[in-house]
């Protein structure tokens, strides 16, 4: 029983390798005749349209801590569309934006004022505008 237990259990492992590799050829074949009537599947001489460029920065106090926790907003000015993001530990924050042209606002608490504010910004997309720092101080 052992010996012929063995060989049906190799037979069965062929007929599987076998299917498998049929499958795999079907696949193949499938995925080129697919590639061919559509085109390729990523045209590479371009960008998908939603890649999105990135405004980062950090929100400083003037008494030299850093404003952790406070909404920071990049505001299309074509379209007035508006995203958040919120500082982390360290004052930082990054936001991902379409292309476009931005203006930025900090949220304030009471008895504050920003004394330094980065100016208007342009992205394409992948753009990375770095160093977009405010400085907040209390009146």
């Amino acid at each position: 029983m052992g010996r012929q237990h063995n060989r049906n259990v190799h037979a069965t492992l062929e007929r599987m390798l076998k299917m498998h590799r049929v499958a795999v050829l079907i696949l193949a074949v499938g995925l080129s005749a697919c590639n061919a009537a559509h085109g390729p599947v990523l045209d590479r001489g371009s960008k998908p349209p939603n890649v999105k460029g990135t405004i980062s920065g950090v929100v400083r106090l003037a008494g030299g801590g850093v404003a952790e926790g406070r909404k920071v907003t990049a505001v299309n000015v074509a379209t007035g569309e508006r995203i958040d993001a919120t500082t982390g530990t360290s004052g930082g924050y990054t936001v991902q934006v379409p292309p476009g042209k931005y203006r930025l606002e900090v949220e304030l608490h009471a008895g504050e004022r920003v004394t330094e504010q980065p100016a208007e910004t342009t992205l394409t997309a992948s753009d990375l505008d770095g160093r977009r720092d405010f400085v907040i101080a209390s009146r």
